[in-house]
């Protein structure tokens, strides 16, 4: 009896340690709750917890591929939809199936048929969707454009009711508003992800993400697939702009402050106010070897670890309560089938309790594109034996009934089942969707209000970053004519990306109307006399994001003779995730041809630089006396350049990834010293391993000077549990106020692998008036010196390492080597 009564507090102790080593303490009310309702539950329900489905299956409008078997589509099968729609005779199908992009097309001038007539629920379908299968979560956009908010709360009440007179229990709507309220008409929009990078400000992408939170909530959606946390470290990806830049260190802080900006203080207790995050994608989504969307990536157990995984693990210590997955696979392997690093690494290292995600059809994906299953029941069988919560199917309910077949089967046990179910309890309860399933519009107040739009504004001005201002040639004088030219001139298409009002961004020029362009911000700030627009280049409308018309650069040559001022807006069209797929990462030769006959005028020319990803611009860049890098700004974003260009704001964005300059040079920052950036391998042998780029991470002007002087350490030696207090004065030398980020980094001189050159450790921002100093503190955790040795642990070891900040460098050293035997620190 004895040795039981041991026996029992052993276990006892030890689960008392996980649920203290837990991101988030778990609320006894809420786990009691959980167990009541997981035992009145059947199997179906369970299961349907499980389940989620588009909107798309809900329209009143019919599916143009339903009844269409997607592994065995034929050009047969397109016809007909084509001529269900009057598209046949846009589309030639001679030479068989067209590829992908025209395809996206198609889909995408369906969709814009189908919202002509506005959405409407289909109550056979809800009937079959939550009264038969008793899916529990719903996600998208109706109609794939952004609805009003009354919409909104229209389907989702609607939803809520059908699903708590069925099943007593809550959907959960999910939608991607990564940068705002992206998929609500009149919501606020923030930059996107790799700008509020560019502002080095936590506080403003909290803010930002408390805002866009608050007003996803109006609309009743409790839940946004956000914030991107994936490493943007391969320009040619065309998902570098949802994210927080190359570096780890950023995107762990940036994705920490989004998720409590997002959800609030206490995680498990929503507010009204406040919204589930998602983090994704789980995870080194940023670095394909091709460059291209959701194609494989082949990353090293150290950099998964200490460069993919930091991002993640510090949004769950901050309590996200949920993970999507990334869609493809390394080495091999796809991530949705990961049983290491979705069970091991993420719910049992970390004892987190949360929900994950699939992202869309990738457990479909398991057998009709990676071959590792034979069919979809193979799959499914695969992917929740290796950790996945809830499928985003998003079609198909027949993962409910081939679910039930796998567990009746016993290839799927019931303990899994549910386990995952509790995981989506658990979010709806901490979501308090049970005693609030849909919110009532007038307790916001200030949804879409000033307020709001002042502090994206904000934002916009603190992330565009100066890179180039020879001769001091801004701000501009507003007695100035200036030419306005370039394809993103006068559009809100471009100034949004992907991800705004519909999934590829091409809704904006219509949805956005009420804000303004580049031109219509520049003759406000200017006066319309003062203004002069020819695009010389423009985009084709109906055609594939970077399809251009037949260029008029000699009207906008024409149109320079009489300005003082050239201000060309280049850069790319919106895209988003595959079809922003690209072969080359030069600037388009008609943009390229346009900024060359400008600077034949010998006109001043500033670039402005809008932008997803860097493109290469190194033929030009020279013919220009500015260059500012705006990137996707949002619906804001026309405004706060007008502001900066003119001087009535100062820059203060710094590059959060390296702008390369060669098509065969890209890189990181935080290369490896034997890639040599700007040096010629010496001796007898030249390998020419020289890699040079445009702008560096962390690279930016403004219109004042700052001097970086007395770097000092509290100690200047250390052990793990160190804690390291660097301080730096600056000063403001020149005439203007402005903000400054402070960015300290570290070099371990030495160590067992060949370590990065340098690394990003901490950053502060101050704002200085001229002639003022401050004293920045930044605190460096020396654990966070430590490295992912290649047996897999984390080690510190003793040995030299330099910090700089700006200018300034100092030499701490570790007097004694530690190595984790837990996974993480």
């Amino acid at each position: 009896m004895r040795k039981i009564l041991l026996l029992l507090f052993f276990v006892n102790a030890v689960v008392l340690v996980f649920a203290q080593a837990s991101p988030i303490p778990r609320d006894p009310k809420i786990e009691a709750q959980i167990d009541a309702m997981l035992k009145k539950m059947t199997l179906e329900e369970k299961i349907g917890q499980m389940t989620q489905l588009t909107i798309d299956v809900l329209a009143k409008s019919s599916n143009p591929f339903a009844g269409i078997n997607p592994d065995n589509f034929k050009v047969s099968d397109l016809k007909k939809i084509l001529k269900t729609y009057k598209l046949d005779k846009d589309y030639d199908l001679s030479k068989g199936m067209p590829n992908k992009d025209v395809l996206g097309q198609i889909y995408l001038k369906i969709q814009a048929i189908q919202t002509s007539g506005g959405f409407q629920l289909n109550e056979a379908m809800l009937d079959s969707v939550i009264g038969k299968y008793k899916v529990g979560s719903i996600l998208n956009v109706p109609n794939g454009v952004a609805q009003s908010v009354g919409k909104w709360q229209e389907i989702i009440k609607r939803i809520q009711e059908k699903s708590m007179k069925e099943i007593g229990i809550p959907c959960i709507y999910g939608v991607d508003q990564i940068h705002g309220t992206t998929y609500t008409l009149g919501g606020t929009f923030f930059p996107q992800g790799i700008n509020m990078a560019a502002t080095f400000n936590r506080q403003l992408v909290r803010e930002g993400s408390r805002i866009s939170a608050y007003e996803t909530r109006a609309g009743s959606i409790p839940w946004t697939f956000a914030p991107v946390i994936d490493l943007g470290r391969d320009p040619r990806w065309p998902r570098m702009w949802e994210n927080f830049g190359e570096d780890s260190y950023l995107n762990a802080t940036m994705g920490r402050e989004s998720v409590i900006g997002f959800q609030g203080e206490d995680a498990n207790h929503i507010g009204i106010n406040n919204i589930a995050a998602c983090l994704k994608h789980y995870m080194g989504y940023g670095v394909p070897v091709s460059g291209k969307d959701r194609t494989p990536s082949s990353i090293t157990q150290q950099d998964m670890r200490e460069k993919h995984f930091a991002p993640f693990l510090a949004a769950i210590r901050a309590g996200a309560l949920s993970v999507m997955v990334n869609s493809a696979m390394n080495n091999g392997l796809p991530f949705h089938a990961n049983y290491e690093l979705l069970t091991k690494w993420l719910k049992e290292d970390l004892q987190w309790d949360g929900v994950v995600v699939t992202d869309w059809a990738d457990i479909n994906n398991l057998y009709s594109r990676d071959h590792i299953a034979a069919n979809k029941k193979e799959a499914i069988k695969i992917a929740i034996n290796a950790g996945i919560d809830m499928s985003m199917d998003p079609y198909d309910w027949r993962f409910c009934t081939l679910l039930k077949e796998l567990v009746d089967e016993g290839e799927v046990p019931m303990s899994r089942i549910d386990d995952a179910a509790r995981r989506v309890l658990r979010l709806k309860y901490r979501l308090n969707l049970f005693d609030k399933p849909y919110n009532n519009l007038k307790d916001y107040p200030l949804f879409g209000g000033v307020e709001h739009a002042n502090a994206a504004l904000h934002a916009a001005e603190e992330s565009m970053v100066l890179l180039k201002n020879t001769d001091r040639v801004l701000p501009l004088q507003k007695e100035t004519k200036v030419l306005i030219t370039g394809p993103n001139a006068n559009s809100m298409r471009t100034l949004n990306g992907g991800w705004s009002y519909s999934w590829q961004g091409d809704k904006a020029d219509e949805c956005a109307i009420g804000y303004n362009t580049i031109l219509k911000s520049f003759a406000n700030k200017l006066g319309v006399d003062h203004i002069v627009y020819e695009p010389g280049v423009t985009y084709k409308k109906e055609g594939s994001w970077w399809e251009e018309n037949t260029p008029e650069i000699d009207r906008a040559v024409q149109a320079a003779a009489n300005v003082d001022y050239i201000v060309a807006c280049i850069g790319e069209n919106s895209y988003c995730e595959t079809p922003g797929n690209l072969t080359n990462l030069f600037l388009s030769q008609n943009q390229i041809d346009l900024v060359k006959a400008l600077a034949k005028t010998g006109k001043p020319i500033i670039l402005v630089l809008n932008e997803g990803r860097p493109r290469i611009i190194s033929e030009i860049e020279p013919l220009a006396k500015a260059v500012v890098n705006i990137m996707l700004p949002g619906n804001y974003g026309g405004d706060a350049l007008a502001n900066l260009i003119a001087g009535d704001v100062n820059f203060s964005g710094k590059m959060p990834y390296t702008y390369p300059k060669e098509i065969n040079s890209l890189i990181t920052y935080d290369y490896k010293p034997c890639e040599h950036i700007g040096k010629q391998m010496e001796g007898a042998y030249n390998y020419d391993a020289q890699v040079s780029v445009q702008w560096a991470f962390g690279y930016g002007l403004c219109y004042t000077n700052f001097e970086y002087s007395n770097l000092k350490v509290d100690k200047s030696s250390f052990t793990a549990d160190d804690i390291l207090t660097f301080t730096v004065d600056v000063r403001n030398v020149g005439s203007q106020s402005g903000k400054e980020s402070v960015l300290l980094f570290s070099s371990d001189l030495v160590a067992s692998l060949t370590p990065d050159t340098r690394r990003l450790r901490a950053f502060e921002k101050v704002e200085l008036k001229p002639g003022e100093t401050k004293t920045v503190t930044l605190k460096l955790k020396a654990s966070d010196l430590a490295f992912v040795g290649y047996d897999g642990k984390w080690i510190l070891e003793k040995g030299d390492f330099r910090i700089q900040v700006g200018n300034q460098t100092t030499r701490v050293v570790c007097t004694d080597t530690k190595k984790w035997e837990e996974p993480n620190k």
